[in-house]
């Protein structure tokens, strides 16, 4: 008797497990988006790397293997799907750098060397395939700090001089002086994410002091204003239905615009994607990334197409890229 009850508890366990694993499944089915496998990055797997889109090509920078903290330049050619190597980045090996790219030319700096927090700054020049050194950014040395253009003018903000920051600084490549902007009124952070849509930069993500930050931030360039949006935390108020089901807060995720919306994928043991629209300030989820789970990954858009790449789970590092289509259906055969 004690053995057929043992059996019949197992039985239903082992059919509970089914039904929760269809259940998911039939989850992810119902969401939109397609991930498609892309030319593996020909460099080292890596994590932490920084990037900027010049054109048709996307630039990536440095990273870390879990050994070394890296210096090496790789682009990615959208239209051939393929990788070419560039002239190494002019400054120490480093993670956790930032990047824009502005008037044609790229720019790299903070970040971590294994040793020191980082503040000299670097731009690229894609027709020569150089790098020249620039004034130091303005601010205190840091990492996971975000970088990026919107409206023609481009910013350094956040991360981690050994306290959380929000401070953001603008860079003139004129006058090549950096300025310290109007205040952000959102809550310090670092492994923010930002994504520029229609020349306005949105602010996501984060964490300060092991707190997931909830707050969501509008940034319009034309009048250095910052503009709080609807936040992106889970809540079962009644005056919240709309966010009922978010499930979005986290810290290291990557992000990219295409098409007038904005997406934000992985991050710490997370797989999904999120799709913002600035018309609605709502955000919906849309299918998982296909690939292995990642922290600290690279996101960009090249053309209003969407590429993530690299990371890390762990200690696994990994070299693979994909590129993501929200109209498409999910198909794991692609």
């Amino acid at each position: 008797m004690i053995n057929l009850k043992k059996r019949i508890l197992f039985t239903a366990l082992l059919s509970s497990l089914f039904f929760i694993s269809c259940s998911n499944d039939n989850d992810d089915d119902d969401l939109m988006g397609n991930w498609i496998k892309k030319s593996s990055f020909d460099g080292p797997a890596r994590s932490s790397a920084t990037s900027f889109v010049i054109r048709d090509y996307a630039y990536v920078v440095g990273g870390y293997t879990g050994d070394v903290y890296l210096k090496d330049v790789w682009a990615y050619n959208s239209t051939g799907d393929y990788w070419e190597q560039k002239a190494d980045f002019a400054g120490v090996g480093r993670s956790s750098a930032s990047s824009f790219a502005l008037n044609e030319k790229g720019y790299v700096g903070l970040g971590y060397d294994g040793t020191n927090k980082l503040k000299d700054f670097y731009q690229y020049d894609p027709a020569a395939n150089s790098w020249t050194q620039k004034t130091d950014f303005a601010g205190t040395a840091r990492y996971s700090a975000v970088g990026f253009q919107a409206g023609g003018k481009a910013y350094f903000g956040t991360g981690y001089d050994g306290n959380y920051l929000k401070d953001f600084y603008q860079y003139d490549d004129q006058a090549n002086t950096w300025t310290l902007v109007n205040g952000f009124s959102g809550n310090k952070r670092r492994n923010a994410t930002v994504f520029t849509i229609a020349d306005k930069a949105y602010l996501v993500t984060g964490v300060n002091n092991g707190v997931y930050q909830e707050d969501f931030w509008e940034f319009d360039p034309a009048t250095d204003v910052w503009t709080r949006k609807r936040d992106i935390d889970k809540d079962t108020d009644d005056d919240y239905s709309y966010n009922d089901d978010y499930a979005i807060v986290r810290s290291n995720a990557s992000s990219f615009s295409m098409n007038g919306l904005g997406y934000i994928v992985g991050g710490e043991n997370l797989r999904t994607i999120w799709e913002y629209n600035p018309t609605t300030d709502l955000w919906a989820e849309k299918s998982p990334m296909e690939g292995a789970t990642r922290t600290d990954a690279v996101g960009f858009a090249i053309n209003n197409r969407g590429f993530y790449m690299l990371g890390r789970i762990g200690s696994t590092y990994f070299d693979d890229a994909w590129e993501f289509k929200p109209l498409e259906e999910q198909n794991n055969d692609d």
